[in-house]
């Protein structure tokens, strides 16, 4: 996998395989992105968080576009060590880029430090946890006053898009293929 645009273009990525982990084709990120600097005009300074991270491929693409810092929550072992190799090879130092070990649920239930600007939500399809993520994240502080959140969820998900990250308002939701892709914000 290679991000597409900016600091990084062209870097490849280490990606891992196995149930629930299906990195970002490159043609939705290219839709994200464009979807988000449309909104946001540029990622420059923004904190970034990833949930789900899986490869990370969401953050990375944000870093490389001039986001300031990312964290990315990701349970599994195999896929926290793949991000960090990934961000050592592009020389992020942990300044930049950091890393959780835990169980997204669990990280989240916490009060978050700083809130962040832009929340990448990517959970492997058959896990339903959009709503109590969504919960969590605007009840624990995880949040800027102007945060963007976008989820990346199966086709056919089913829950509350307009109510899910009040007082966000939904201001998109579009499928590719079997993608289904929507986004927060506090824009109008």
């Amino acid at each position: 996998m290679r991000i597409i645009a900016g600091e990084f273009k062209g870097r490849t990525l280490k990606t891992i395989t196995g149930p629930g982990y299906r990195p970002a084709m490159s043609k939705v990120r290219q839709a994200v992105f464009s979807m988000l600097e449309s909104r946001l005009g540029s990622l420059e300074g923004l904190r970034v968080l990833d949930l789900f991270a899986g490869s990370a491929s969401l953050a990375f693409e944000a870093l490389s576009r001039g986001a300031a810092h990312a964290t990315c929550i990701e349970s599994n072992l195999k896929a926290s060590n793949a991000i960090i190799r990934n961000a050592e090879l592009l020389g992020l130092e942990t300044v930049r880029c950091r890393v959780m070990t835990e169980d997204v649920g669990k990280a989240l239930r916490k009060r978050s430090g700083e809130p962040f600007d832009l929340v990448f939500i990517d959970p492997p399809y058959a896990l339903d946890v959009l709503a109590s993520t969504a919960k969590q994240l605007v009840n624990n502080g995880w949040l800027s006053e102007a945060a963007v959140v976008c989820a990346e969820v199966e086709r056919h998900a089913a829950f509350d898009s307009e109510n899910l990250f009040l007082p966000l308002k939904l201001d998109t939701d579009r499928t590719y293929g079997q993608t289904r892709i929507l986004l927060w914000s506090s824009m109008e």
